[in-house]
């Protein structure tokens, strides 16, 4: 907290990210006591500069946000919140604040996607469309859903064998979309096989 250089206001911006996607969500302000609460409590808390008061992210919504780490620029005068959320981040429902792009192309991030196609995929799950393929492969269950991921591994194989970048970025899309349908019959998040891979990278980089 000493290291924090709060402005004439006593207030500091906080840039709130996305712990997994590292999307940034919003930019905001904490005095010091919303970054102590924060850091006791591991939710996001801000100072409201409109209504002059703390607020506790999401406590009337139910978007809440889980603060997995601080951290502090070189400078001091400023703090990102790395954080779970729980629902969107914005106060029209969407995902991040940041949703309007005025100049130029926003690329969408490898994460971006992932959190599209998994969303889709539970979705389909809750309301099973008639038609849609997701809905047949959740319908036939978990014994089809494995059969699927089994021949779309052998066709990524088939193609690395052919040496085809493209045959091979198609087959290696298919297994990836099927293997997030087994994780969501099996109610097994990504980012619970992301921690799997975050765990095993920072155990062999300790041990090095």
């Amino acid at each position: 907290m000493t290291d924090v250089k709060f402005d004439q206001d006593g207030l500091v911006p906080v840039i709130i990210q996305d712990a997994n996607s590292k999307e940034v969500l919003t930019l905001a302000y904490a005095n010091e006591e919303a970054l102590q609460k924060t850091m006791e409590t591991n939710e996001t808390w801000l100072y409201s500069r409109s209504r002059k008061e703390l607020w506790n992210k999401g406590a009337t919504s139910g978007n809440t946000q889980q603060v997995t780490a601080v951290r502090l620029d070189c400078d001091g005068d400023s703090l990102i919140y790395e954080v779970i959320p729980n629902g969107p981040a914005c106060h029209t429902g969407e995902k991040s604040c940041f949703h309007e792009t005025i100049h130029g192309t926003a690329n969408e991030s490898a994460a971006d996607m992932f959190g599209q196609l998994t969303g889709l995929i539970q979705k389909r799950e809750e309301e099973m469309p008639e038609g849609a393929y997701t809905t047949y492969l959740f319908t036939e269950g978990v014994d089809k859903i494995c059969k699927k991921v089994g021949e779309e591994a052998s066709e990524v194989i088939i193609a690395a064998k052919n040496r085809d970048p493209q045959e091979l970025s198609m087959e290696t899309a298919d297994l990836l979309y099927h293997v997030l349908v087994l994780l969501q019959e099996q109610k097994v998040s990504l980012d619970q096989v992301i921690d799997v891979l975050k765990e095993r990278h920072a155990t062999k980089t300790s041990s090095k």
